[in-house]
């Protein structure tokens, strides 16, 4: 984090559809560079909003916490390849920044992939590092063989940041919240990835179970608490179940679950991803943030809600929009202040992705 200064904007647009080449911008991660630089990723897709196709990685950065961004970089092509899902963690014993991201060989689409009627082959993992404040990047490395069993056909990391664990045995790791589908029938289930070398080698760690009843678990966020409990928050497709959140918590580090996935029906919303973010500083006694869409329907009104005891109960605690929302990612950017980096616009959620501040001041979550 960085120290905080009185910027002069509360918000600005770093991505706007149609710009730069690219048809729409989606998928935003935001990752604050400790004394250095605010980034912001997206996907920049090509030739229209759908998900699978010519899909670059894109990042822009700014030196003034948000106010102003520096020309748009290309992170990862791969031709007419998709790529995409991204999420940077910061490695605490290198500095270096860790990208997880997403590819898809062949312009395959989820359904083709979850079906059988693409082969699982064509969804991979990669990761790239970083080490000057996300100037410049390595190349994609693969690393799905060490992360994504045979039996897996679809896999998606993210989106949105990572963590680096802070506290007990396990702290430096570094921890991706991911979900996968097996089987033909495309019914997905969550998982973590983790890494105990700043992000060199990769493994597997928790795979999702659920507390009675089925669950669909999809795309998923997490945030260590300050016990070092790892919570876990992850969007939810089964209607039977009550809402479109579940949640579950890990106390090894996120190789296992020591709470199994369960319903989290305070979290009203649409069925869509989101974010949490554990704030930490002085005074110790910080809330547990989610970022999301209010509307129970509709990818609309974007807020955020805090929690005091870890993710068990929510508020709400800043209405950020009552226009169209969609996907978003939280970002401590000072000991006083907090980013949301979302989707959003006047006539769909994919118009823009906005960056907004959110001073904790601001913020209604004194219990």
């Amino acid at each position: 984090m960085t120290s905080d200064h009185a910027a002069p904007c509360p918000a600005s647009v770093p991505y706007r559809s149609g710009a730069s080449g690219y048809h729409t911008f989606r998928i935003p991660a935001a990752l604050q560079v400790p004394g250095g630089a605010l980034l912001a990723f997206a996907e920049g897709r090509r030739d229209s909003a759908a998900d699978n196709g010519d899909i670059d990685l894109v990042l822009r950065r700014s030196l003034d916490g948000g106010c102003t961004w520096q020309p748009l970089q290309l992170v990862a092509d791969a031709g007419k390849d998709t790529v995409g899902n991204p999420v940077p963690v910061i490695d605490p014993r290198s500095g270096d920044i860790v990208l997880v991201t997403c590819r898809t060989l062949g312009g395959a689409t989820k359904r083709q992939v979850t079906s059988g009627r693409a082969a699982a082959s064509v969804r991979r993992v990669y990761v790239q590092r970083s080490a000057d404040g996300g100037r410049t990047w390595s190349p994609q490395r693969d690393i799905t063989e060490s992360v994504k069993p045979s039996d897996w056909r679809w896999y998606a990391v993210g989106p949105g940041h990572g963590a680096a664990l802070r506290h007990g045995r396990d702290r430096g790791r570094l921890l991706v919240p991911a979900n996968h589908s097996a089987g033909t029938t495309g019914r997905s289930g969550g998982h973590s990835l983790y890494s105990d070398d700043g992000g060199h080698t990769w493994h597997v760690g928790y795979v999702s179970r659920s507390a009675g009843g089925p669950l669909a678990l999809n795309e998923s966020t997490l945030a260590e608490l300050p016990d070092g409990t790892v919570y876990i928050n992850a969007r939810d497709h089964d209607r039977i179940a009550e809402g479109t959140r579940a949640d579950a918590y890990s106390d090894d580090g996120g190789l296992t679950l020591a709470v199994p996935f369960r319903p989290q029906p305070q979290l009203t919303g649409p069925t869509v991803q989101g974010s949490v973010l554990q704030v930490s500083g002085r005074p110790w006694r910080r809330p547990l943030l989610y970022s999301g869409p209010s509307d129970p329907g509709k990818r609309l009104r974007m807020q955020v809600r805090a929690s005091d005891d870890g993710g068990r109960s929510w508020r709400p605690a800043r209405s950020v929009s009552d226009e169209p929302a969609g996907y978003s990612d939280l970002v401590q950017t000072s000991t006083a202040t907090v980013g949301l980096l979302y989707e959003t616009g006047p006539t769909t959620y994919h118009d823009t992705i906005r960056f907004t501040r959110l001073p904790l001041r601001t913020l209604s979550f004194e219990w």
